[in-house]
């Protein structure tokens, strides 16, 4: 068994900045964010630039974790990670359409305060 791991800051008014951006903002929600992932942040209102920004850095800790399990690391995009919540609130983070069947664990811990967003992906494989 072998663990990887991956961990990503983020300043929220870097995400706040690209998505209110005029010429940007519409693109590059779409490009980074799954459907679930925005109906989810816009939901929050007030706290939504909160809510993408730890899902940003939710994506780059993911990156950072799968990156030397794939043949090209290049060959992967922002939305083959979506971070959901369970009924009880807990987020969890989904791989979708990479082909990774040696995981047998995915941990996904986040936190956000009023100007930075961190999170941490442990990856547990065979």
């Amino acid at each position: 068994m072998k663990i990887s791991c991956g961990t990503d800051i983020i300043e929220i008014a870097r995400i706040k900045e690209s998505i209110e951006d005029n010429k940007i903002g519409k693109a590059f929600v779409e490009r980074v964010y799954t459907q679930k992932e925005i109906e989810y942040c816009e939901s929050k209102k007030i706290q939504k630039y909160q809510h993408y920004a730890v899902r940003f850095a939710a994506k780059e800790a993911a990156f950072k974790a799968v990156s030397n399990l794939l043949e090209d690391k290049f060959s992967i995009t922002w939305k083959n990670f979506e971070v959901i919540n369970d009924e009880q609130g807990r987020p969890r983070l989904n791989i979708i359409g990479i082909n990774l069947d040696n995981i047998e664990n995915i941990d996904l811990s986040m936190s956000h305060c009023k100007e930075y967003a961190v999170a941490n992906v442990t990856l547990l494989r065979n």
